[in-house]
């Protein structure tokens, strides 16, 4: 993807400078439709692999479970607040603000040559509140039949999100660059890209420095020995871009910092599923600078109300290549007011290097692994003893 991403973005910028307008309308039509799809797709996604989600987690109760997803979601939060924190106080020092206003992104409208309207079955706060109570209906109730209607409806999700939206992710970003080139303010855009996303990466190995040094701490390990230990795990996240798919070499890693087998077993799986700070702090990081370079007033109780709903949104959305991006598209229109423009160039900073967030994601893992061990090992470790 990362590759592809690339190739969209420079063939895009060199078309839009040369290409007549005509063409670049043909590309706008195509920009445009497949923004309807996604608006309409969304709250599908949300629907279909949230609830399954929320579901499943009934199989596994007790406090371990709670403890788990409640850190997993505390750090995930805490490292949207962090971004916002540090990014509003270094993007002046490198960003003009304003530099791409509304005002100069129409300067030179580009129209569609028709465009065909596709509402979506609900919007995203609906979607999110209705899988809460389907989800934990299910676990209360243990449905069987209505567990696995979920369970086939999110496969059928996770197939149009894998096999439709993604692979047309790269057109979409090349329709949305070529527009721009056409515009004139391409340069803008890529030369603030690469600060953006340089500041992203950074942060989130400021993060992870963070996240170690607390469960450290509570656990008694030295934080950077154990944050070496998972540097395998980091790397081979930011290869292929996934933290699902990174499970078994996180758990190999994890297992070097001393963490029982049980614990291991159990924490990493789970905080590969609800645990998204490096991925928080990339969208936030795009989102930021986004509003930043557009001139769009970002109040703090909008981006914190933005930063609750979407580390909710992500849950479940890393069985899915790209898939805390495609959870959290509604809210960044809904909640903080973006224009598909902006939205647009969101998923382009997002996608541009799409390998740190999951990096971080997986890393952060063995730190809860750390704070879970320290609280269970002893309880677990008794429990076994008594059944044998």
């Amino acid at each position: 993807m990362f590759v592809k991403v690339l190739v969209a973005i420079a063939c895009g910028a060199l078309l839009g400078l040369i290409a007549p307008e005509w063409i670049v309308r043909i590309f706008k039509t195509f920009n445009v439709l497949f923004s309807q799809l996604l608006k309409f797709i969304i709250p599908l996604l949300i629907l279909g692999l949230v609830t399954p989600a929320i579901a499943n987690v009934g199989k596994q109760a007790g406090k371990m479970l709670v403890l788990v997803i409640g850190i997993a979601y505390l750090s995930t939060i805490c490292s949207g607040f962090f971004a916002h924190l540090c990014s509003s106080h270094t993007f002046p020092l490198y960003l003009k603000a304003g530099e791409l206003s509304n005002e100069a992104l129409k300067a030179k409208e580009i129209l569609p040559y028709f465009d065909i309207k596709i509402p979506p079955v609900c919007d995203i706060l609906t979607a999110l509140v209705l899988s809460f109570m389907l989800g934990i209906g299910i676990m209360v109730t243990g449905s069987m039949p209505l567990k696995k209607a979920f369970d086939d409806f999110g496969a059928i999700v996770r197939l149009t999100i894998e096999k439709v939206i993604i692979p047309m992710l790269p057109w979409y970003i090349f329709t949305m660059i070529c527009e721009m080139g056409a515009k004139g303010v391409i340069t803008v855009v890529l030369g603030s890209g690469f600060k953006i996303i340089l500041t992203g990466i950074v942060l989130t190995i400021a993060y992870l420095i963070i996240q170690y040094s607390i469960a450290g701490a509570i656990a008694g390990k030295n934080p950077f020995k154990c944050l070496w230990n998972m540097l395998p795990a980091y790397l081979t996240a930011f290869s292929i871009c996934s933290s699902s798919a990174v499970i078994p070499v996180t758990s190999a890693c994890t297992r070097k910092n001393g963490i029982d087998d049980d614990i291991v077993d159990f924490t990493i799986p789970l905080s590969s599923t609800v645990h998204m700070c490096g991925s928080t702090i990339k969208l936030a990081v795009s989102s930021i600078a986004v509003a930043y370079l557009t001139g769009t007033s970002l109040p703090f109780a909008v981006y914190a109300n933005f930063v609750l709903m979407q580390g909710i949104a992500a849950v479940a959305a890393p069985g899915v290549m790209g898939g805390v991006l495609m959870a959290s598209i509604g809210l960044l229109e809904s909640i903080m007011g973006f224009s598909p423009d902006q939205t647009a160039l969101v998923m382009t900073l997002y996608l541009a290097l799409d390998g740190y967030g999951p990096a971080c994601n997986v890393t952060g893992d063995g730190a809860i692994a750390l704070i879970v061990n320290k609280l269970f090992r002893n309880k677990i470790s008794n429990e076994n003893e008594s059944v044998q």
